[in-house]
């Protein structure tokens, strides 16, 4: 056996090794991104309008599994509060125990006497279709609002309730991250409620659970995709050198 057959050879052996390496670690990182997106969150459909522009209605959203108590204000929440009916609802976080809300005397929500720049809001559109006096939020509550405050059946609908218009944080079962279907990605940061004490809730892992399962696929895809290539480039190379021997001999 020649010097350069072996080389091929230990070469392909070294290749085939790498070939199996790489879907293996494939199909752990492909499986595992979605069985881990699967374990932290939920899909939704919202059904209706009520958080137009930022989700239409009929739109599938990726919501993230967590407890009530990890909820900040400018969070986009789903909940289940029975007084307001017997199913998931999703509306924008924008009061917390202890806060003070009102609108609109400045021509803006405000919240403990800070005015919040809402740039989610429909354009042309009030922080508020009728007004809210000023309402104190109980603790362990939250008060919701909808991104199109003309059509949404929330916290300012509510407000003449025993609660106040609020919902215990226990109703919280999810926090939106992204809008799958149309596929307009993430939620913008709600930057307007950064400045108030809490700041802003950090996105989930679902860059991450995306990174892992595209990583996964081009693992698979380019490890099985080695051996027809390195096949047909053996074959190209041993043809390659039987015309070289055929030169040979003739000259």
């Amino acid at each position: 056996m020649s010097r350069t057959r072996r080389t091929d050879e230990g070469h392909g052996r070294l290749g085939s090794t790498l070939s199996g390496l790489a879907v293996a670690l494939g199909c752990v990182l492909f499986l595992g991104g979605f069985v881990w997106g699967a374990i932290v969150y939920q899909p939704y459909t919202v059904p209706t309008e009520s958080m137009t522009p930022t989700i239409g209605a009929g739109d599938r959203v990726l919501a993230q599994r967590i407890d009530g108590s990890e909820v900040k204000r400018g969070d986009v929440v789903v909940f289940t509060e029975s007084a307001w009916g017997d199913m998931p609802m999703v509306k924008r976080v924008v009061g917390i125990g202890g806060d003070k809300i009102a609108c609109c005397e400045a021509g803006k929500l405000t919240v403990n006497g800070k005015e919040i720049a809402e740039p989610y809001l429909p354009k042309g559109q009030g922080p508020s279709a009728t007004g809210i006096p000023t309402t104190t939020v109980p603790e362990g509550r939250l008060f919701l609002l909808g991104d199109e405050r003309s059509g949404s059946l929330d916290s300012s609908v509510h407000i003449g309730d025993s609660s106040h218009g609020t919902v215990p944080r226990s109703a919280v079962a999810a926090r939106v991250d992204a809008v799958a279907w149309p596929m307009d990605g993430m939620l913008a940061r709600p930057t307007g409620f950064e400045a108030l004490p809490g700041g802003l809730s950090q996105p989930g892992p679902l860059k991450l659970v995306f990174a892992a399962v595209i990583a996964g696929a081009v693992l698979v895809l380019g490890g099985a995709a080695y051996g027809p290539v390195a096949k047909r480039a053996s074959k190209g190379r041993g043809r390659s050198r039987e015309s070289a021997r055929e030169r040979a001999l003739a000259g």
